[in-house]
């Protein structure tokens, strides 16, 4: 297939002359308030989807889907600018890690040796890797690709003892987009010594369109889970597994996220102002991905399908945005106004050895791939 490089807008695209190619456009994202540039990637299928990568934090910065009426919206929360993503603690659609979500006290022991992270949660607990986590620097681009797919692949070194963390991390984070409506995204990492990985994307959508009037709590979503992890007053989780079945937290039918969201009878639901929990996906986990979530808006037919191998699925229902931020399209992001389904394993896996493991050895490849599929309903 044969590639033809366009001048766009001053962006670079290079574009396959198929007329069924993805498209890959690649322009300035703005500077940090140190002075670091920043860039954006625009990855577009000849079906009216496309998803915006930008390299602060290897963040899925927007994500455009069409409804029934052919009306395309971005489904996903995010800023127009670096110097807003660098000013925020928002992680709207940011890579996570080393370790994603809550680690109990920021502290953990490998091969005997105890570790202590920075309390960047509240002051109680290590939360997405750390003070500066992978969230909050500039990966460098690694590769990028147009034709039948259309990706780019992002790369981050982590030095030894970096947050806290022991080894050297060599991480990349590839997002691809296909013409079946597919956004790929595909973390790796390798370690020169033991340590800790669990890597996600922290991505918020509402399928009626960022910054709907309405919200995010008409949304309706179906997690495949017959059990979620109950969590204590720092929101570390206890250890057990609790069946959903009678509870707010029963997702395996289709419901609107916003239903159940108040039921203060559930001391879960008071803890977490709401959902936060993790959610023990059913299936075989480390094999073939399979279903973790879908999320869908009755009103424009937007359906998002997230697939996974990971054991678990972090449900957040944006239930500490305040109020204080304003999204790119210049409206100001509310409680309830996002909704992240993050793939990964367990929280404070470290320290809940009845948990999956998260430990990386020199030699071993961490893998986490997770599929967000696009589709309209009729």
């Amino acid at each position: 297939m044969k590639l033809r490089t366009l001048a766009l807008g001053g962006a670079l695209v290079v574009a396959a002359t198929s007329t069924h190619a993805a498209e890959l456009a690649r322009k300035p994202f703005g500077k940090l308030p140190s002075g670091e540039a920043v860039e954006a990637f625009t990855l577009t299928n000849g079906k009216g989807v496309s998803a915006t990568v930008i390299t602060y934090g290897a963040t899925l910065q927007a994500l455009v889907a069409p409804g029934r009426d052919g009306k395309s919206a971005d489904i996903a929360l995010g800023f127009a600018d670096a110097e807003t993503y660098a000013k925020t603690a928002s992680y709207f659609g940011a890579t996570v890690g080393r370790v994603a979500n809550r680690i109990g006290k920021g502290r953990f022991t490998l091969d005997g040796k105890t570790y202590q992270l920075a309390l960047n949660n509240n002051g109680v607990a290590a939360l997405h890797g750390g003070a500066k986590g992978f969230d909050k620097v500039v990966w460098k681009v690694l590769d990028t690709k147009s034709g039948p797919v259309a990706s780019v692949t992002l790369g981050y070194v982590s030095p030894d003892g970096d947050e806290g963390y022991p080894g050297t991390l060599t991480t990349t984070a590839t997002y691809a987009l296909d013409e079946q409506n597919q956004l790929t995204v595909t973390y790796g990492a390798t370690t020169d010594k033991p340590t800790i990985v669990n890597i996600s994307n922290h991505a918020l959508f509402n399928m009626a369109g960022e910054g709907a009037a309405e919200g995010a709590m008409g949304n309706v979503l179906t997690i495949p889970a017959d059990g979620y992890s109950p969590v204590d007053a720092e929101l570390i989780p206890t250890g057990e597994t609790t069946p959903v079945a009678g509870t707010a937290f029963d997702f395996r039918k289709p419901t609107m996220v916003g239903t159940r969201i108040r039921d203060g009878r559930d001391p879960q639901m008071v803890i977490g102002r709401g959902y936060d929990h993790n959610y023990a996906l059913n299936g075989k986990s480390g094999g073939a991905i399979r279903l973790a979530a879908r999320l869908s808006d009755p009103k424009s037919g937007r359906v998002l399908e997230i697939l996974s191998a990971e054991p678990g699925l972090q449900f957040y229902a944006g239930n500490f945005i305040d109020g204080t931020w304003t999204g790119k399209s210049g409206k100001i992001y509310r409680q309830g106004d996002g909704i992240a389904l993050e793939p990964q394993h367990f929280p404070d896996t470290p320290n809940k050895p009845q948990f999956a493991p998260v430990r990386l050895d020199p030699g071993q490849t961490y893998r986490n791939v997770m599929v967000f599929r696009l589709s309209v309903e009729k």
